[in-house]
């Protein structure tokens, strides 16, 4: 079920020196025999992408002998990844994340700068890029990340239109109705939630906030706005997963979403098919990724082989299993991708699940950058410091 799917020091010194610096370098000879790849999944991209990496493990087994996956909570990744460079064994070669975790890594210099460094194996990189991905993979990715999947995200409001009779317009209708309707409205921590962050940060632009791309200086109306909101939430939920069963269960009646966590998780039946989205007065799309990462302290050997495999993840045909369910929509990162290009149970799902609306609602809304992965990691503080440590659970 794809709810639960929620995973350089080696050569010569003067490859090391260029690695370190970040500048132009010439990628690693390909291995001359096949090398084991771990990845580790802390978003959710191989609900999406697990499939093209199989194809690749099945299309060059000169090059790779098995592929071992592994997922793991997004907060929990930095301090992974730390201990096993502290220890000079790192035994993770390929990160894929979200933007939390991504930024969790820059702040602590974990990733490995994978571009302009080995440019000469992403050629044509930028120009195949959706633009609203290439604004992300520029301004998130810093060249230690590389978007692998796109979506314009959220913030939407997702209800439940039998027990919901009047659906909030504006933010302070939402106030209002979660303070009529204690304990009904829900979102997840924002530092492990891909709608409870985008929920966070769109919020500055509902509100009105003086800067919505600095939450220290610029968020007043937003913090003081999920301050009045706190008591009348039941609790935050670690991940997004618990908020989808608890609406599908009824025990939440509007809970956030994203375009994928509306559409996935009624194809699942976790949530009902009859659920409504809506948005709120000044709604801004906050768009997100996944970024493939790799750590320092990765062998040459392996580095050439994920560089390799991550040319061969951004081909149009590859990009087509990210429609997958419904669970990033649409989720292809690069041009020229379309729905015809994807399996067909993809497409069956996403012409029952998906929702006319979404066409105009990406066309005609701005669609704005998530924080920059420094400030992202300051806004989580501050959000776990003053509103989630203020709740009993």
């Amino acid at each position: 079920m794809k709810i639960n799917r929620r995973g350089l020091l080696g050569g010569a010194a003067g490859l090391m020196a260029l690695k370190a610096t970040g500048a132009r370098a010439q990628a690693p000879a390909l291995p001359k025999a096949p090398v084991a790849i771990n990845v580790i999944d802390v978003g959710g991209a191989l609900a999406l992408m697990q499939k093209a990496f199989e194809a690749y493990r099945q299309a060059k087994p000169e090059l790779v002998s098995r592929i071992t996956y592994v997922k793991a909570p997004a907060p929990e990744l930095a301090s992974k990844v730390k201990a096993q460079q502290d220890a000079g064994r790192i035994d993770i070669d390929m990160i894929l994340t979200g933007s939390d975790g991504l930024a969790a890594g820059l702040e602590q210099n974990l990733w490995l700068k994978l571009l302009p460094t080995f440019g000469d194996r992403f050629a044509g990189l930028e120009e195949n890029y959706e633009p609203a991905a290439l604004n992300l993979h520029r301004a998130q990715g810093q060249g230690y990340g590389v978007v692998i999947n796109y979506y314009p995200s959220g913030p939407l409001l997702e209800y439940a239109p039998e027990r919901v009779k009047t659906v909030p317009t504006t933010a302070e209708e939402l106030l209002a109705w979660a303070k009529a309707n204690p304990k009904r409205f829900m979102y997840a921590r924002p530092a492990n939630s891909g709608p409870g962050r985008t929920f966070m940060m769109g919020l500055p632009y509902i509100l009105g906030d003086k800067d919505p791309k600095d939450p220290v200086n610029g968020w007043d109306k937003t913090w003081a706005y999920l301050a009045e909101l706190n008591p009348h939430i039941d609790y935050y939920p670690s991940g997004t997963t618990a908020t989808m069963k608890e609406f599908g269960e009824g025990s939440r009646d509007i809970i956030v979403t994203t375009t994928g966590w509306d559409i996935n998780p009624r194809a699942l039946g976790i949530v009902p098919k009859e659920a409504k989205i809506a948005t709120l007065k000044g709604f801004h799309w906050v768009s997100d990724a996944f970024f493939m990462v790799v750590p320092k302290g990765v062998s040459d050997d392996k580095l050439a082989v994920l560089l390799d495999l991550m040319g061969y993840l951004l081909k149009p045909e590859s990009q087509a299993f990210a429609y997958d369910e419904g669970y990033l929509y649409p989720g292809p990162a690069v041009k020229n991708v379309s729905l015809s290009m994807a399996p067909k149970e993809s497409q069956d799902v996403i012409r029952e699940y998906g929702r006319p609306e979404y066409a105009d609602l990406i066309a005609n809304n701005p669609i704005e950058l998530p924080l920059t992965p420094d400030k992202m990691v300051l806004a989580f503080r501050r959000w776990d410091e003053e509103i989630g440590s203020k709740r009993p659970k």
